[in-house]
């Protein structure tokens, strides 16, 4: 400094721009205003606040300091290494048509693989033990048309919910698979319940029609107890009659989905940062942490840095659905990648940054996300969570599923129910059935935030640990008045409490005093009621309001007091707030949350 003296004058300070995080230690803060972290310390100490240097501060704080050092500040959100992922809208003229995803789901043994054999002509239950499906496979069939279709084939509609649960909804349309010579069966109830919560079109597909005792027509009549109605009865749903032996029908089965697809119009860019899902995801001998990924959107090519849910990764190869190596992959195009540091879960979502930096920033980020979740998780109970988080502005629903002992009790349960609701409160049932609580209901209740009763039923071991596990309650009901009751008195806590002021009183401002370190202190007395210090003021001149806020003190002679009432003086000083003068009135008021009932609702609502 003494050498820029003498050379004429001190150099111009330079201004910076400091990005400001959530939370920000002083010694960072420093580092980045390139200022002395003394300095620092010294400019909070002036704002009454004691920091070390290793200390955190916030972020409104750390703004503060950056302006009185004359730095420009730029606030960020830690969040907001995620945009990152969050490429441009694709231009309509950049879309292309691709392949549509479909998911087959129906009963154990209904013949989901065998159908998907005859469609790959290949034999994937071979290598299966029992012939049962073991695994999720994707697959992609090419159709004598020359056009592609890609096949999820899952172990049951649970881990299809499972990765719905976590925000993977990469399914365009479900086939629902049905024999005809069992019909509609508990498991094929509970595809249609997933299916329909997904919101996915459904295709039906009547397999086993070559058998003698097959009754497809049977099929389509008790598909209509569970609201699907098919073309043949004058619905939109398509129901094709197959045979997974003799291939019959098979190419009828493509059409309907070709058909589909076309009215869903499904695209994508694929001249773009490729996007997907990972629809499972492995630790295996000699090659590591293997990922089966669904590309939605853009081209996924070896070298390309990714990010799958907490872990990321460089693709070393890609694998198709045939075990064949390939350089890239494009859009509905299911690839397994190898390359990744960790193994993600199933349904997480996976997409290609620019930078290794990057990929490292957003899994680090994502890691403490998931550590601060669990740290969190026992702490709340998830039915409050779940009335919770109700948005705002949307109709309130409390979604349920429903198991009981008996279809009366259920058919009467479900009636009352459904008559509870009302125009600001509605109960969803999801999923009503008569049996046991099983995992298959948990896994549907943890995807859609549902409340699980249980009525003279009880929750199988597996299914109470899964619910243990997610966080999710069980509540068993062996009288329906209770439950009725519960389930009122769940939807009046879900109303948003109205909100009523009462008035505490009024005091005049009849002297106003200066004192030091204080500031304006009002000499009052209370014509009216009380005043409370620790409720709500407004200050009135000439009957309008000027100030609304709290009272910082409030003194009876030189005492501090919690209230005055009628016909007392007091001295009393604002808040943040020093314009008061001698005349002025004080009125003191408390807010008080008032919970709506259902039946004050619907009185409001037939009044109106």
């Amino acid at each position: 400094k003494q050498r820029l003296r003498e050379e004429g004058g001190e150099q111009a300070k330079q201004i910076r721009d400091v990005v400001i995080p959530d939370a920000i230690t002083v010694q960072e803060l420093a580092n980045r205003m390139a200022e002395r972290a003394g300095d620092v310390i010294k400019s909070l100490m002036k704002m009454g606040m004691m920091a070390t240097i290793t200390q955190s501060i916030d972020s409104d704080t750390a703004e503060l300091v950056v302006a009185e050092f004359g730095h420009r500040s730029k606030r960020v959100s830690e969040s907001d290494v995620e945009l990152q992922l969050q490429g441009k809208d694709d231009a309509p003229e950049d879309m292309q048509p691709r392949a549509p995803i479909v998911t087959v789901m129906g009963h154990v043994d209904h013949g989901k693989t065998s159908l998907l054999d005859a469609l790959r002509r290949s034999d994937v239950a071979g290598g299966e033990a029992g012939g049962i499906t073991q695994h999720i496979g994707a697959y992609q069939v090419t159709v004598p048309s020359g056009a592609k279709i890609t096949f999820l084939d899952t172990p049951g509609h649970e881990a299809f919910t499972e990765m719905r649960a976590r925000g993977a909804n990469v399914t365009d349309i479900v086939v629902l698979v049905v024999a005809a010579d069992d019909g509609i069966m508990a498991q094929t109830v509970e595809a249609i319940r997933h299916a329909k919560a997904a919101g996915c079109p459904i295709i039906v597909a009547v397999n086993k029609c070559d058998l003698p005792d097959s009754d497809p027509s049977r099929v389509r009549q008790e598909l209509l107890q569970h609201e699907i109605v098919v073309e043949e009865m004058g619905g939109d749903v398509l129901a094709v009659d197959v045979s997974a032996k003799t291939k019959a029908g098979l190419d009828k089965l493509e059409e309907a989905i070709l058909l589909q697809s076309e009215v869903l119009e499904v695209k994508a860019n694929p001249d773009r940062r490729a996007e997907g899902a990972v629809i499972e995801a492995k630790m295996e001998k000699g090659r590591g942490s293997v990922a089966t990924v669904l590309v939605t959107k853009g081209t996924l090519n070896v070298g390309d840095i990714f990010v799958a849910g907490a872990e990321w990764g460089r693709v070393r190869a890609l694998l198709d659905d045939r075990g064949q190596r390939t350089d890239n992959a494009g859009p509905s195009i299911p690839v397994e990648v190898l390359g990744l540091q960790g193994t993600p879960v199933a349904g997480d979502e996976f997409a290609v940054v620019e930078t290794e930096a990057q990929a490292r920033e957003i899994a680090e980020y994502r890691q403490r996300v998931m550590r601060e979740k669990s740290a969190v998780a026992g702490a709340r109970g998830s039915v409050e969570q779940m009335l919770s988080a109700i948005a705002a502005g949307q109709a309130e629903e409390l979604p349920v599923v429903i198991k009981t002992d008996v279809h009366g009790s259920l058919e009467a349960i479900r009636s009352t129910l459904e008559n509870i609701s009302n125009d600001h409160v509605a109960v969803r049932i999801l999923h009503g059935a008569v049996g046991g609580i099983s995992e298959s209901d948990v896994a549907l209740a943890k995807a859609s935030g549902a409340l699980i009763i249980g009525f003279n039923v009880r929750a199988n071991p597996q299914a109470r640990d899964m619910a243990q596990q997610e966080n999710l309650e069980i509540r068993y009901y062996s009288i329906i008045y209770e439950l009725i009751d519960d389930i009122k008195a769940a939807l009046t806590g879900m109303l948003s409490p109205d909100l009523k002021e009462e008035f505490l009183g009024n005091a005049e401002i009849r002297e106003v005093f200066n004192i030091t370190k204080v500031g304006k202190v009002g000499g009052c007395m209370v014509t009216e009621g009380m005043l409370r210090r620790a409720a709500k003021v407004r200050l009135l001149r000439d009957s309008v309001v000027i100030h609304e806020g709290t009272l910082k003190t409030l003194k009876r002679f030189k005492d501090e007091v919690k209230e005055v009432r009628e016909g007392y003086e007091c001295g009393t000083a604002f808040e943040n707030y020093n314009d008061i003068q001698a005349g002025d009135l004080i009125e003191c008021f408390e807010v008080k949350e008032v919970a709506r009932s259902l039946e004050s609702v619907q009185r409001a609502s037939t009044s109106s």
